[in-house]
């Protein structure tokens, strides 16, 4: 049995830097994923994507933004339940509840934060018939390893900031690059689509709007798609990959059937106080939850755990008053027992 303080449920940005503000607290966590390694949606569909509104960093890769939260919370010693996922959980007494996995393996918490992002998710798919013959044979339904496309001809079907960010970046990759959608207008941020038409002015992407991708062909992999462009014939277009980037179907799982406020597929949780579920002890944090006003960023994730941790703290210890200190003043205490401060003020003489 695995015992812990917190166990969070999901190892994307938001659970790993709820890590750190718990360590700060003194507080251990554990950590349960279906993943085989940390990070998430950021390690899984785009480790090589640029995020642009992290504070501090003007960009940073998804793939390093989770190297540095991991380095980040080394200090606290979290633990890990990768490649599983939380399937139910009770309540054992007053102090303790109890997550069983898919695997068996039991977990003892006195909260539960769960932090899934969109939960278990599912691409979008297009609805042709011989899709599933195609699947890693050139259809991709995500970018994991860029260099898998370089010098090759890349067709991305999409009209959100997905499609377009990938679209972007391949350019300077790949061969080629076309991307259809079925309107002529985008849903990406207006910065990227003022990109793409540069790079469209360039020559270094083909657009092909309003249109849409009808089928596949190819001998055992993709080596051609059907295109249908408005008010014309279908034609083939030549390409080794086809990437349709349509979103993905969030799904909440098994937690779905613990008893938890669901409104749209989300949590709902008090965003007034602490970001608590209906059920007691047990929280919801970064994109998996809802509340009015609510904003899918991970720095507001990032804000939910530091507030969802200050809520446990005072759960775990009731009546205890805890001062917050910047920790530029006070300074970070490890649980392997390093310490990171300020260098001290040095008093000297001026003459």
């Amino acid at each position: 049995m695995i015992t812990t303080d917190i166990l969070i449920i999901g190892a994307g940005p938001t659970g790993l830097f709820a890590v750190f503000e718990a360590g700060l607290l003194k507080m251990k966590c554990h950590i349960i994923d279906a993943l085989p390694q940390p990070g998430g949606q950021l390690a899984e569909l785009y480790p090589k994507k640029p995020i642009f509104d992290i504070p501090g960093y003007p960009s940073v890769n998804a793939g390093e933004l989770v190297d540095n939260l991991m380095e980040q919370i080394k200090q606290f010693q979290p633990g890990f339940t990768l490649g599983e996922t939380a399937v139910s959980y009770t309540k054992v007494d007053d102090e303790w509840f109890e997550v069983i996995t898919n695997k068996g393996t039991v977990h003892r918490c006195k909260a539960i934060a769960i932090a899934g992002g969109l939960g278990t998710f599912e691409p979008r798919k297009p609805t042709f018939e011989n899709i599933a013959d195609y699947e890693e044979k050139g259809l991709e339904y995500f970018v994991k390893e860029p260099e898998h496309f370089r010098n090759k001809k890349v067709v991305i079907a999409g009209g959100g900031d997905s499609a377009l960010d990938w679209s972007i970046f391949l350019s300077n990759v790949a061969s080629e690059v076309t991307l259809i959608h079925r309107r002529n207008e985008f849903r990406g941020a207006l910065d990227s689509v003022e990109k793409v038409q540069d790079l469209k002015n360039q020559g270094k992407i083909k657009l092909i709007t309003p249109a849409e991708v009808t089928g596949i062909k190819g001998d055992g992999k993709v080596e051609a798609i059907t295109v249908e462009v408005e008010g014309q014939e279908a034609y083939d277009i030549e390409t080794d990959y086809f990437i349709p980037l349509f979103g993905l179907t969030p799904k909440l799982g098994e937690i779905g059937n613990w008893g938890l406020n669901i409104e749209k597929n989300a949590i709902v949780v008090n965003n007034a106080l602490d970001y608590q579920t209906n059920i007691d002890g047990i929280y919801a944090i970064g994109d998996i939850n809802t509340y009015p006003g609510k904003l899918k960023l991970i720095l507001c994730g990032f804000h939910e755990a530091t507030l969802m941790c200050q809520s446990v703290y005072n759960r775990l210890n009731p009546g205890k008053k805890f001062v917050l200190k910047y920790t530029t003043v006070s300074g970070v205490d490890g649980f392997d027992g390093s310490r990171k401060e300020a260098e001290k003020a040095v008093v000297k003489k001026i003459d």
